[in-house]
């Protein structure tokens, strides 16, 4: 029988976006973003230097337009990407990034307004850009609408105005698209936003999912263990009132103190039995869609007898990769795989770097590696290619380590 393969794509990123790797699939989604405001932009340019070519209009003119236009699109790039990676503070915070670009477009817009006597091209540059700035939702539906009526009565006085008489043939493109240039762009950045807010989501999910675990199991050892250590209290302390009276009684109570730490020990010994008996093959399903919870792309292969294999060295070190995997891996994709090997029992897991140095913190590889050593297996680390990947090989009979 062949070991199962399942695989499962998720998307994320995640907190505001500087302070969150993206997924391979929300990076696409913010260039292709990206990129489509940039083609409108282009696109609106082009349609003003057809329009003024075929209304007649000077070399000087379609020079100071379409090139002017290209220069202005370039400057709008570095715009989006502070977009990208924003923070929740004041839109000028980082006035001096900003004043370039919107200098481009200012400049721009009035040199190319008065080579071409239109008041659309005057005006779109430096609204298309301020639009680009990181303004609450409230602030940036408002300045659409205002910016949007601007255009459309700039649109109807250059036709009266300018073009009153013989209109070129596409003057309702250039101002239908001229007009709607920042609508356009305002909603492909709406949808940026929703899937950041969906990401963020995915990514609490995931660290609340972790977190009620943990405090599930710290509720269990505090109930466990404050019970017994209230009754071995009271016993003790009835043991030194009868002592000077009642030795025989106060030995009885001693007696019970001392059953009661090993019921204490033994309850502490079910808990984490109970803890333990999740099959290896549930446990790297649990790993699995934690982080497919995260946004993870992750493909797991799993030996059809893996629950043969020692859960008491093996189980620890998944939830313990899983963790590590979460706080420091790049969040494309993970790869879990347990099968049988000539030595005994092979568990891998590689994940993606993200393009960043492997974490210093060494701890919790060093917890596994002595867990492993107790067991008498093999531990091995890798870092190559973007690929961090942790190997473990246990002897299918181990000793037991806890």
């Amino acid at each position: 029988m062949s070991p199962r393969v399942s695989s499962a794509h998720g998307r994320a990123d995640t907190g505001a976006t500087r302070g969150l790797r993206l997924t391979r699939g929300v990076a696409a989604t913010w260039w292709y973003t990206l990129s489509a405001v940039v083609f409108f932009e282009v696109m609106v340019v082009f349609i003003w230097a057809g329009a003024l070519f075929e209304a007649g209009r000077g070399p000087a003119t379609l020079f100071v337009v379409g090139v002017g236009g290209l220069v202005w699109t370039a400057s709008t790039v570095p715009l989006l990407l502070d977009y990208r990676h924003r923070i929740d503070e004041s839109t000028w915070a980082r006035w001096p990034r900003l004043l370039v670009p919107l200098l481009v477009a200012a400049v721009f817009g009035g040199a190319a307004g008065v080579a071409s006597g239109l008041w659309l091209i005057a005006i779109l540059p430096l609204a298309q850009s301020v639009l680009l700035l990181n303004w609450p939702a409230g602030v940036r539906v408002r300045m659409l609408v205002a910016a949007t009526m601007l255009l459309g009565a700039a649109w109807f006085v250059d036709a009266r105005l300018t073009f009153a008489a013989d209109p070129p043939g596409n003057w309702w493109l250039v101002g239908f698209f001229s007009t709607f240039m920042p609508a356009m762009t305002v909603v492909s950045l709406w949808w940026w936003d929703v899937l950041i807010a969906i990401d963020r989501a995915r990514a609490s999910e995931a660290r609340l999912a972790a977190t009620q675990e943990r405090l599930r199991v710290a509720t269990d050892v505090h109930d466990l263990q404050g019970h017994h250590l209230q009754v071995i209290a009271l016993q003790l302390e009835l043991a030194e009132r009868l002592m000077s009276r009642e030795p025989e009684a106060a030995l009885e109570q001693l007696r019970a103190a001392r059953a009661s730490v090993d019921e204490a020990r033994q309850g502490t010994r079910d808990l984490a039995t109970r803890f333990r008996s999740v099959p290896l093959r549930d446990e790297i399903e649990n790993a699995a869609d934690l982080l497919r919870a995260a946004g993870t792309a992750v493909q797991t292969i799993v030996s059809p007898d893996a629950d043969e294999a020692p859960d008491r060295v093996l189980a620890p070190i998944i939830r313990e990769t899983t963790t590590n995997v979460l706080r420091h891996g790049g969040g494309v994709w993970a790869h879990l795989e347990l099968a049988r090997d000539k030595a005994g029992w092979r568990y891998r897991i590689a994940n993606d770097t993200g393009g960043s140095e492997a974490s210093r913190d060494g701890a919790g590889l060093e917890g596994i590696g002595r867990r492993v050593s107790d067991a008498g297996g093999t531990f091995e680390v890798r870092r190559d290619h973007g690929e961090f990947s942790v190997v473990v090989v246990v002897p299918s009979v181990t000793e037991g380590a806890a």
